[in-house]
């Protein structure tokens, strides 16, 4: 094991304290730790059979077993390492930052796989989608929070559901009612933050905006170039009425 990972062992240790209370057996707990461990190790490769090496197991099973089956307080450990967060990069000029990445997949069993884009392939793919919150300040920044993106080709089959263990009362939500959902959470933790930003696939959903709006925080996010931005009766475009295109006033 490398001196980085060791450094980071007794924070590591500090950490796993605090999320200790959501595994409710020894055994997932310990795997877990190792897991997290092995993924800050410098392997040129990370699956189940190199996180069981560096665990110092003989096959991927127990790794597998953690992800798969084991009984644990996901969203409690979320909101634990939310805190931890706060606790060593909270500012009040933190940024809440939405984004979408996707996971390529060869099968159909996953939840949520189906073809779809893909901003990591750049094209449309078999792939999974997840809607993600990070974090940032001056001291840092990390994810705080996660959602997978069910299709209505998913919500709508729930024997699909059932089997790749999604619950029945997950319903469909748009990739922007999940970053809503997200962006609740943590100001309603009162996670510091001045304003929220986000590409286009957000920015340009007015109830997004206005959610940010009724939230009273700021945000800051791009738009199409066709995008209708209603004008302001102050400033230098006093003389203009009425709404203009983003490009038409950019150009402007």
């Amino acid at each position: 094991m490398s001196e980085d990972v060791e450094a980071w062992a007794g924070g590591l240790d500090g950490l796993f304290g605090l999320v200790a209370g959501r595994f409710f057996r020894a055994e997932p707990r310990r795997r877990a730790w190792a897991y997290v461990r092995g993924l800050l190790a410098p392997l040129a490769g990370k699956n189940g059979w190199t996180l069981a090496e560096v665990a110092g197991d003989a096959t991927p099973d127990g790794m597998q077993r953690l992800l798969n089956a084991a009984t644990w307080d996901a969203d409690g450990v979320r909101d634990d390492v939310r805190d931890y967060v706060v606790e060593h990069l909270g500012e009040p000029g933190g940024v809440l930052i939405v984004d979408e990445t996707g996971f390529l997949k060869k099968g159909t069993k996953s939840a949520g796989v189906q073809r779809q884009y893909s901003g990591t392939a750049g094209r449309v793919e078999n792939c999974q989608l997840g809607v993600f919150l990070a974090y940032a300040t001056g001291k840092g920044r990390t994810l705080i929070d996660r959602e997978l993106y069910l299709p209505k080709s998913w919500t709508g089959d729930r024997e699909r559901c059932r089997e790749a263990a999604v619950p029945d009362e997950i319903e469909f939500a748009t990739k922007t009612a999940l970053a809503k959902d997200m962006l609740g959470r943590a100001l309603d933790a009162g996670v510091p933050a001045a304003f929220v930003t986000a590409d286009e696939a957000y920015g340009q959903d007015y109830k997004f905006r206005s959610w940010c709006e009724q939230r009273r925080i700021g945000y800051v996010v791009a738009v199409p170039r066709s995008q209708t931005i209603p004008l302001s009766i102050d400033g230098d475009l006093a003389q203009m009425t009425g709404s203009r295109r983003a490009d038409d006033l950019v150009a402007r």
